[in-house]
Parts: C-alpha cells; structure tokens; sequence
C-alpha cells in the first residue's frame, strides 16, 4: 500500500462517495481538493507531509488559476491561495 493509499484509508470518512474497492485509485488531484476543503488542520500537515507542500500547491494552482469555476469553497480557496503564494512559491 503506497503512503497515499494508506493517508486516504486512514480518512475513509472524508471518501465516501468513491467506492471502497476504488479508493486506491482516487487522483491526487481529488485527495488535494477533499483534504483542503473538508479535512482538520491535522489532515491537511499530513497532507503536505505525504505529498510535499510544493506538490500541493501546484495540484491547487492547476485546478484554480485560469479557471472560472472549480470545486473550492471560496474561502478555502482564497485562504490556501495566499497560504502557497506565501509559503510554496519562492
């Protein structure tokens, strides 16, 4: 089991609309947007600790920037909008 399969299946409650046979395959794009929007502060340090917080930023900027609509709260994307320009872009 990868350490992603791993992080996912310790947070089953946050998957539950991906089947449970399918949750190994769930796109790091898909674990960037559920963690951020939905997880505690613990699970998103996690986060950053599985995939890199240089990893993460890109996922997010990719699904964000350029892009009218995506799957972020708001405030979840302004916040984490700041948060990476600040902490992941040098």
């Amino acid at each position: 089991m990868t350490e992603l399969a791993a992080y996912i299946e310790k947070r089953n409650d946050l998957f539950w609309s991906v089947k449970k046979e399918k949750r190994r395959d769930v796109s790091e794009t898909l674990v960037v947007e559920t963690i951020l929007n939905y997880g505690t502060l613990e699970d998103v340090r996690e986060l950053f600790k599985v995939l890199g917080l240089a990893h993460t930023a890109s996922i997010f900027f990719a699904t964000t920037q350029n892009r009218t609509r995506n799957n972020y709260f708001p405030e979840v994307e302004n916040f984490f909008n700041l948060y990476f320009t600040r902490h992941a872009i040098h």
